[in-house]
């Protein structure tokens, strides 16, 4: 007897391996979108990240320590770390050489170490760089000393003596900076200084140099309150001068004092309670301004705190009245640093840091405005 083939008995078989097979397709579907969602957030993540990038390590290249860095970027986007080469020890006084190490990528990758001045067994002290944005120059103050680059950070003209052009005869001393100064919308370049009047280290006065012929002439603009001295300058949007000063007045607070004619006077010194130091430098930078990026926006970096430590960026909408940022770079020792911005808005911190000493070494910092500001603004 012949038996006939029951064509139901397939089905089963069949059904079964096309929901094996929607099944395999659906895992893979959901296996490629995890894969390019995890692909995506790590990319935000390393775009929103902060990088570190050791500049200048404490021992080495023939100097013991490297302190007072300063940071700029050229019209051309080279940027440019200078710092102190001390010798023979940590100490303000001694043997010190001004040097520089330039980057042609952003900050990832630095030049060899360059000497721009080496004073003997002198102190060469207190960088204070300045960009010309109308002719690229890059002009350094050091001490009484001014030199010029004019091939992004390679050469160096020989340094002037300015001395004559911005000190006063019973000033004890007189110093620029450190850390960058600063182009007015004008042209003008203005540094911050200070200087010395008395023998006690409250004896100090911030002030400020200008020149309006791209570095060649310079001279002595107006004098603050006794007990403030290394100090920062910022143009603010209504073309305001800002200068924001170290404090020996024991509060623990920034110093800060305003110029409404280009830095010829200033209004009495005041303190910002919200930028704690423990008498140290600062830097600030505006980011932006309402003109080109619809926001005001300024930089500030210090050690906040009581302590040289917990090197932090504040950014201030409301031209350094207020500070509603605040990140720390790092938590351990820190002490001098400043600022800088590259042209597609990634900024740059240079700072003293370590492990149990602030000057074990000098970092750069790279980060994005959205890392600042944990993606609640974009530049």
């Amino acid at each position: 007897m012949r038996v006939r083939s029951d064509p139901t008995r397939k089905r089963p078989l069949a059904l079964n391996h096309v929901l094996r097979i929607t099944l395999r397709c659906v895992a893979l579907l959901a296996l490629f979108l995890l894969v390019g969602a995890t692909t995506k957030a790590q990319s935000e993540a390393e775009q929103t990240s902060m990088q570190l990038v050791r500049v200048f390590q404490a021992g080495q290249e023939g100097y013991h320590t490297y302190r007072i860095p300063a940071l700029v970027v050229t019209t051309k986007g080279t940027m440019l770390a200078f710092c102190e080469g001390r010798k023979n020890s940590a100490a303000d006084c001694g043997d010190s050489d001004l040097v520089l190490r330039r980057s042609t990528d952003g900050g990832q990758t630095w030049g060899p170490i360059q000497v721009i001045l080496d004073d003997g067994n002198n102190t060469v002290a207190n960088p204070c760089p300045l960009v010309d944005r109308r002719t690229g120059a890059v002009i350094l103050l050091m001490n009484s000393l001014v030199t010029t680059s004019r091939d992004e950070g390679a050469t160096w003209s020989p340094p002037i003596n300015i001395s004559g052009q911005i000190g006063k005869p019973d000033w004890r001393c007189y110093l620029a900076g450190p850390g960058h100064g600063i182009q007015l919308m004008d042209g003008r370049l203005v540094a911050p200084c200070y200087h010395v009047t008395g023998p006690k280290i409250t004896d100090v006065h911030s002030h400020i140099i200008f020149s309006d012929d791209g570095g060649i002439q310079w001279q002595l603009g107006g004098l603050l309150d006794v007990k403030t001295d290394e100090s920062t300058v910022l143009e603010r949007a209504d073309g305001s001068l800002y200068l924001n000063m170290r404090n020996y007045r024991g509060t623990h607070h920034r110093a800060y004092a305003f110029s409404r004619d280009r830095g010829m006077t200033w209004s009495p010194v005041a303190e910002d309670e919200t930028l704690v130091e423990p008498v140290c430098q600062g830097a600030v930078l505006r980011f932006s301004t309402e003109k080109t990026s619809g926001k005001n926006r300024v930089l500030f970096s210090n050690p906040a705190s009581t302590r040289r430590e917990n090197l932090t960026v504040r950014l201030s909408y409301d031209e350094c009245k207020t500070w509603p940022v605040a990140k720390t770079l790092w938590t351990g020792p820190a002490a001098y640093s400043d600022l800088a911005v590259t042209a597609d808005g990634t900024i740059g911190c240079l700072f003293e840091c370590g492990e149990k000493y602030s000057c074990e070494a000098i970092t750069l910092a790279l980060f994005t405005l959205e890392w600042l500001t944990q993606n609640a603004d974009h530049s």
